[in-house]
């Protein structure tokens, strides 16, 4: 691909998503973009860089955004932040009497679903424990295609191979030919919507609990900056935000801190999670 092609790309991946795409990952826009040009009718992605350098249709632009943007996923990705949900944040959640029997989780570029659904398995688990309860799990992707892949809550046997336990998919699936479907109850209690995250947020609403994993690794510094400040206008004033393994907050923004003993979950600075002197109740596991 000539370099003024990829700039082209590189421009508009930018302004639309927030990706960022250097010119050792110019292989990416060959496989990821020859559907987009064949789906429209081009001969070639040169084709189809021509009309981007006029005023291409606007979805157009969304199919090449969606088409490099789609990441992969699996069931309970990492296990460790899943653990951590269990034995810390829904301990401490369920310690504080003062609040209101609720919590609101945001799961940020969510792709075709799996880490949402597994919230919302892991939930369903645990609900005798919390009587009275109400649970709601937001997820988000820029992609309305795999959105509504993910709505449908249907899986390949190898999707539901990756990282999700026997157990839970005798529980909660229903097989279809090869194909495996969540249960309705599961999938109701996931709300699946179109956001980008380089847009205000204040219309999503507030959170208890954000999880925004492996995704700020695709922006640059500025943009890393805006969304994690962005987020914690959102998140409740002892809300606690899930990055991915190879993600920080550190050189970026002071608006979060990393919780103590706590690998890759992150609060406010004033938050009881981040005060030495103040301990968080409810830091023990789940009975």
């Amino acid at each position: 691909m000539r370099i003024t092609d990829f700039d082209i790309y590189r421009d508009l991946l930018k302004d639309k998503s927030g990706l960022v795409i250097t010119p050792d990952k110019s292989y990416l826009l060959d496989s990821r973009l020859n559907p987009v040009a064949k789906k429209w009718g081009y001969e070639s992605i040169d084709a189809m860089t021509n009309v981007l350098r006029a005023v291409p249709p606007k979805d157009l632009v969304n199919d090449i955004v969606e088409a490099m943007t789609t990441n992969e996923t699996s069931f309970f990705r990492d296990n460790k932040p899943f653990d951590t949900f269990k034995a810390y944040v829904l301990k401490y959640f369920k310690g504080q009497t003062s609040r209101p029997k609720r919590l609101r989780i945001w799961s940020a570029a969510s792709s075709s679903g799996q880490e949402a659904y597994s919230l919302s398995m892991l939930l369903k688990e645990e609900q005798p424990s919390f009587p009275g309860w109400q649970f709601e799990i937001v997820a988000t992707d820029i992609s309305h295609e795999i959105l509504e892949q993910a709505k449908d809550g249907l899986y390949t046997q190898f999707e539901v191979q990756r990282g999700l336990p026997i157990q839970y998919l005798m529980k909660y699936f229903t097989q279809h030919d090869d194909k495996w479907q969540l249960n309705p109850d599961i999938r109701s209690m996931v709300k699946f919507q179109y956001f980008n995250l380089l847009d205000k947020m204040s219309g999503l609403g507030q959170f208890d609990v954000i999880f925004c994993r492996n995704v700020l690794i695709y922006f640059d510094q500025p943009t890393k900056k805006m969304v994690l400040e962005n987020m914690a206008k959102q998140l409740a004033p002892d809300g606690l935000l899930f990055l991915g393994g190879a993600e920080t907050v550190l050189g970026i923004t002071e608006a979060f801190k990393g919780v103590p003993s706590q690998r890759a979950l992150y609060a406010k600075p004033d938050s009881a999670h981040c005060s030495p002197s103040a301990p968080v109740k409810g830091t023990q596991a789940l009975a």
